[in-house]
């Protein structure tokens, strides 16, 4: 199948969604790699605008999606950060989830977490464990920076993310829906995450930064630890993160 050479405008816009301002102004980012690609186009196909690949990219797939380009892979290699690239791109319509009713048991809430690998890597954990709700403070890193969702391989267009100025503000949205109890994920002191009452009922469970950890406490809110014996010193966020979440498929899959 001959596929039409990717266009100059769309390739000025592939190459501005390297930046924040450029995602912002065009309401779009992109999606690197063969199931970061995959999981856009059995999530959210729709968005879709183009894919872009080569040859050997496109080998990855049993039909050629729609809405394909051809790219060469010096051009593509000068677009993309990857230092080995699988050869495939697509440029999606950014989600925006700001309104309706959350969906699922709990909700996790990232507060100034500024590491794409961290934000990525919990946003695919979240998905495998079918979570819904990822909702995150001002000061976080942008989760449609191509790090972000190169580390959650796509993960982010099965989710449903929601930007807060702040945690008081994200706690008190969270409560006008009935998620009224709040968690936090604290490496010092707190109850055990693996005995902690009511700790996915209609609750917002929050992870903060590795350097300062959550930027305030919540009225009412709670803290959870994760035990380590081994008196070391607190894991990263991402790790945090699988334990507590992993921690919710124990108890729901628990007879």
């Amino acid at each position: 199948m001959q596929l039409p050479e990717i266009s100059k405008k769309e390739l000025a816009l592939l190459r501005s969604l390297s930046t924040r301002g450029g995602r912002k102004h065009s309401g779009c980012c992109r999606c690197e790699g063969v199931r970061a690609v995959r999981e856009l186009l059995d999530k959210a196909p729709g968005s879709v605008k183009f894919i872009a690949g080569t040859p050997r990219g496109f080998e990855a797939f049993k039909e050629i999606p729609e809405k394909s380009r051809n790219i060469s892979e010096e051009t593509l290699a000068d677009i993309t950060e990857t230092v080995n690239s699988q050869g495939i791109v697509a440029v999606a319509e950014t989600p925006d989830f700001a309104a309706g009713t959350p969906a699922g048991p709990f909700i996790l809430a990232l507060d100034q977490l500024n590491d794409p690998g961290n934000f990525g890597t919990i946003a695919r954990t979240f998905r495998a464990i079918g979570g819904a709700e990822l909702w995150y403070t001002k000061g976080s890193v942008d989760p449609w920076c191509d790090k972000a969702i190169r580390s959650g391989l796509g993960a982010q267009f099965s989710l449903r993310l929601r930007r807060f100025e702040n945690l008081e503000e994200l706690v008190s949205a969270a409560a006008d829906f009935g998620f009224k109890q709040t968690f936090i994920a604290d490496p010092h002191d707190g109850e055990s995450c693996f005995t902690a009452p009511g700790l996915f009922d209609k609750s917002v469970i929050v992870i903060g930064s590795e350097a300062n950890g959550v930027t305030c406490h919540p009225a009412g809110s709670r803290n959870v630890i994760i035990p380590m014996p081994g008196d070391y010193e607190s894991l990263n966020a991402a790790q945090a993160a699988t334990v507590l979440l992993l921690e919710h498929v124990r108890r729901t899959t628990t007879n």
